[in-house]
């Protein structure tokens, strides 16, 4: 991105290229149903095609967060420190690593989530994609914050965005227990080194709701020091 584009952007609003970040990330993550979807079919091609998209937006979304560290002023007067804006910069960019991660390991492997556990599966990449999706729509308030100087209604109302996002995790631990339940009680009948990867997709894929959780953690501190 351009250095006068990106100085536009903090003269509008010091908080634009975070949610434009924030939002490409997630847009990362938004991939991976119809990753696993290509993958569940077989389909290796667009599988590949997919983790290249993936990997390009990946790309773009690391290119934006460096600009964002060399260009975000110094002497810019926020009512929130810039150290805690780069701090939630980092956290939500892990998104989009953890989205390519993912993807990377999957098609390196080809390999398919057993039909028994499919639709529980998607259900649960869906519920952690939720979760990235809420951080990004907490991100998107920050404007607002800003308008009211972190005070008011506008906070309660992150706040409950916040709490949401928890929530969300939460949820993803659960479906999580019980997709590791499901994968025991068949894992015999499969390669061993094929359940020890589907193990760890599991852990990957909930780990962006856990990462999710952190980038409202690291706002909800941020308000907490406003």
């Amino acid at each position: 991105m351009p250095v006068n584009t990106i100085v536009g952007l903090f003269a509008k609003s010091p908080l634009k290229p975070l949610q434009r970040h924030v939002s490409r990330v997630n847009d990362c993550c938004s991939l991976l149903v119809p990753f696993f979807e290509a993958c569940e079919k077989g389909d290796w091609e667009r599988a590949e095609q997919l983790r290249h998209e993936i990997s390009t937006i990946e790309k773009e979304a690391d290119a934006l967060k460096r600009e964002i560290r060399l260009k975000l002023p110094r002497g810019l007067f926020l009512p929130v420190d810039r150290t805690d804006m780069l701090d939630l910069l980092i956290q939500q960019d892990k998104l989009a690593n953890l989205a390519k991660d993912i993807a990377g390991r999957v098609i390196g492997r080809q390999l398919q989530v057993p039909s028994l556990l499919y639709t529980d599966f998607v259900a649960y990449v869906q519920r952690c994609l939720d979760a990235a999706d809420q951080a990004r729509r907490v991100i998107s308030e920050l404007d607002e914050l800003l308008e009211t100087g972190f005070k008011g209604r506008e906070v309660t109302l992150v706040e409950e965005m916040i709490h949401q996002l928890d929530t969300i995790e939460g949820d993803t631990d659960s479906m999580q227990i019980k997709l590791r339940q499901q994968l025991m009680s068949i894992e015999s009948e499969y390669n061993p080194v094929d359940v020890m990867f589907l193990y760890k997709i599991l852990e990957w894929v909930g780990a962006i709701a856990d990462q999710a959780q952190r980038v409202g953690s690291r706002l909800e501190l941020m308000l907490s020091r406003s």
